[in-house]
């Protein structure tokens, strides 16, 4: 009986750690895709009024807010690979 009793306990444990572990990578993946969106949205909107107000530096601005951009999307692929590791591992 008391062996039955255990195993019940553990069970509930596991399913239990199964669902904290599930909330946590969602939670990861929903903030890191979050900022880096807002970041991207920041980064083209200012990029734009820098065009708007200087077309001859157009080349430039445009370089400088691709490279940034790749940077801030790098941070939700980093996101997503540890909320994998979370649920996974």
């Amino acid at each position: 009986m008391p062996t039955e009793v255990a195993k019940e306990v553990a069970g509930g444990f596991l399913q239990n750690l199964e669902a904290v572990k599930s909330l946590a990578a969602a939670l990861t993946i929903a903030v890191g895709a979050f900022a880096p969106a807002l970041a991207i949205g920041k980064l083209a909107g200012h990029a734009m009024d820098a065009i708007g107000r200087n077309p001859d530096a157009a080349p430039k601005i445009q370089t400088a807010m691709i490279l940034s951009i790749a940077f801030a999307e790098a941070i939700a692929i980093y996101a997503l690979v540890i909320a994998l590791i979370i649920k996974f591992v």
